[in-house]
């Protein structure tokens, strides 16, 4: 998919500063998209904005805390006055805490569920009330996780807010439906990120476990984002993708 697919459409998407976040973006825009970055490091979406310029892409940075609901609505506000139409929302923006479920504290807890769904879920609406508006449709795409659906330990809370998003997907793939709006998720699995990568065992660990022998790298997980996103997909609705290798067919447990 190296066309211009996304010719003149116009995106956000939150948590793109690096990883998974920003290859999304950037090949949106190298596929002809003009894209609103959001981040809630500044200096990352500066600078992830002017990599992307850099190569011949349009991106505006619009960093700040992406479960606020005043900053979704100035992303949505930004793209619309500055491009004119909202087509794409990627709601990438996550967060993982790690903790037993016994010892797990409240407000880690209400931290990761502000992030991970009060954020994905006000944006898919503010996006969508405007795709709505436009009468031309749109695609909405969450950021859910293989954790989703598998247990992992020390993973309660935060594989919950994974599936909560797949739910909320169906959910919204079937009351968008009548306006030409498709909502869908993509799942990870171990994907190499800067993240990642500072464990020296992690490549080696998911390579020994993983069907395909590898983890996933960013650009694996966005062209199945590219895919949910571009026409290609117009009859899919309600649905996840897992991107993992074949990880979740067999399962193995990463220790």
């Amino acid at each position: 998919m190296n066309e211009p697919i996304f010719k003149d459409q116009v995106a956000i998407v939150t948590g793109a500063g690096i990883g998974i976040g920003f290859e999304i973006a950037a090949q949106l825009c190298h596929r002809g998209a003009r894209v609103v970055l959001n981040d809630i490091d500044e200096e990352l979406a500066f600078a992830a904005v002017e990599k992307i310029k850099s190569s011949g892409g349009q991106a505006l940075a619009l960093p700040g805390d992406s479960s606020e609901l005043t900053r979704i609505d100035s992303m949505v506000d930004l793209a619309v006055s500055t491009f004119g139409r909202l087509d794409l929302a990627v709601a990438n923006a996550g967060i993982t805490t790690f903790g037993k479920f016994l010892e797990y504290p409240p407000d880690q807890f209400q931290r990761l569920t502000a992030v991970n769904l009060q954020g994905s879920f006000f944006l898919a609406q503010k996006a969508a009330r405007q795709m709505v508006r436009q009468k031309s449709g749109g695609r909405i795409l969450f950021m859910s996780s293989v954790t989703g659906h598998q247990a992992h330990p020390s993973l309660a809370a935060y594989g919950m807010t994974k599936a909560a998003l797949e739910m909320l997907a169906k959910s919204l793939g079937v009351e968008l439906a009548e306006h030409g709006i498709t909502v869908n998720a993509v799942a990870p699995g171990a994907t190499l990120t800067d993240r990642t990568v500072s464990d020296p065992d992690y490549q080696a660990t998911w390579k020994r476990i993983t069907p395909n022998g590898r983890a996933a790298t960013t650009l694996d997980i966005a062209h199945a984002a590219l895919f949910l996103l571009s026409p290609l997909s117009g009859h899919i609705t309600g649905q996840a993708i897992v991107v993992d290798g074949g990880w979740t067919a067999v399962s193995p447990p990463p220790f």
